[in-house]
């Protein structure tokens, strides 16, 4: 079934996206990107799990019959949906889930990418030169952060200090220190809804790095010290160590400078 005759389908059928987002189990801004036009690409199972709703043939009498068809995401309502189910998901499908909701992630953009892996390695040397039982990590890596059956989030980049919580599966628990890089469909998510869920995990301390804005916001809860508005020409200190390290923002900078020259061309 193609994206336009989804579109019709939903026409015929009168439902809004907040009605498909609830019968397919699909969270409803991905619902309202794919049949708005939006993603030209969507996935497959969201594919799979829209047709599920909106798809339907003509059997030999000519009665419409809804197709049958396997999603990922089940047939819940969001907010009701566990571990069992994330655990369904493929594996090429990213998500979070969170206090039962599901969360498509879309791939990281170059940027991102690139700011994640340096300040990744920047956290990792530290701790390789000075010791100590902190070990940074980097996404994709699952954090049952409330250690209940409900969330599992996907940090970019952590430092957790308490090996105990690192099992063969998961973090289980809330990490000491917590980096997203903020990208537009995660920014009200990132800096709304993961921001409260870490505080009140008990995360020590969290930092939204904007990379259209070249901006750096930390929350260092363990201080009571936020928020704290950086630039992209700052030296950042890791609140958790004291400040016995910094991550200098400008060196950041030169090193993903190429591709904001090369979006000016």
């Amino acid at each position: 079934m193609t994206i336009k005759e989804m579109q019709e389908r939903k026409r015929e059928l009168g439902y809004t996206y907040a009605q498909i987002a609830e019968l397919s189990g699909v969270p409803v801004g991905t619902v309202q990107k794919v049949l708005g036009g939006i993603t030209l690409t969507p996935r497959y199972e969201t594919l799979m799990a829209l047709e599920k709703v909106l798809g339907v043939d003509a059997n030999d009498s000519g009665t419409l019959i809804l197709r049958e068809a396997r999603s990922p995401y089940g047939a819940k309502r969001q907010g009701m949906y566990d571990l069992n189910d994330y655990y369904a998901i493929p594996d090429d499908t990213r998500v979070e889930l969170i206090d039962g909701v599901i969360y498509d992630m879309t791939a990281p953009t170059s940027v991102h990418q690139i700011i994640e892996g340096y300040i990744y390695s920047k956290l990792l040397q530290h701790v390789l030169e000075k010791g100590g039982k902190c070990l940074p990590m980097i996404s994709p890596l699952d954090v049952q952060l409330d250690c209940d059956n409900k969330t599992m989030v996907q940090p970019d980049v952590v430092i957790v200090c308490d090996r105990d919580k690192i099992i063969d599966r998961c973090v289980y628990g809330a990490p000491d220190f917590i980096i997203e890089v903020l990208s537009q469909s995660t920014k009200k998510k990132d800096s709304v809804i993961k921001l409260n869920k870490y505080l009140s995990a008990g995360v020590r301390e969290y930092w939204m790095i904007d990379p259209v804005k070249k901006t750096v916001i930390v929350y260092d809860f363990a201080h009571d010290e936020y928020p704290i508005l950086y630039g992209f020409n700052a030296k950042v200190p890791v609140g958790i160590w004291d400040g016995e390290m910094e991550i200098d923002f400008a060196e950041v900078y030169e090193h993903v400078r190429f591709l904001y020259e090369r979006e000016k061309q």
